[in-house]
């Protein structure tokens, strides 16, 4: 028998998700494809959801997560700033950090 443990861990600020998951995804679909347009139906998300998970992290990060340009002629887009680049590397670096805690933890069990 196999035992496997499971977490999801999210940030949150002052009792409101501010990084988790689903919004690194967004915001490495966004550094992907240069739009949340397309970020959004990259990841299967509606777009009125997508802007709304971005509308949120940026109205509760210290800093812009992302500078937004106006659709037009050429097109809008969305780009991340470096603050968002480095809330998608600090998060990644925080969850690897929690799975190797846990796997640790997850040995003493089957060592009973």
């Amino acid at each position: 028998m196999k035992y496997k443990i499971k977490s999801r861990i999210w940030i949150e600020i002052e009792g409101h998700v501010f990084l988790g998951e689903g919004r690194i995804q967004l915001l490495k679909a966004i550094e992907n494809t240069g739009s949340l347009s397309k970020a959004a139906k990259s990841i299967n998300l509606s777009y009125k959801k997508a802007w709304h998970l971005l509308d949120s992290m940026n109205q509760s990060a210290k800093e812009p997560v992302t500078v937004n340009s106006i659709g037009g002629k050429g097109g809008g887009g969305s780009t991340l700033t470096e603050y968002g680049k480095n809330l998608i590397i600090a998060f990644e670096q925080i969850n690897q950090n929690c799975w190797n805690f846990l796997d640790k933890e997850l040995a003493k069990i089957k060592d009973v």
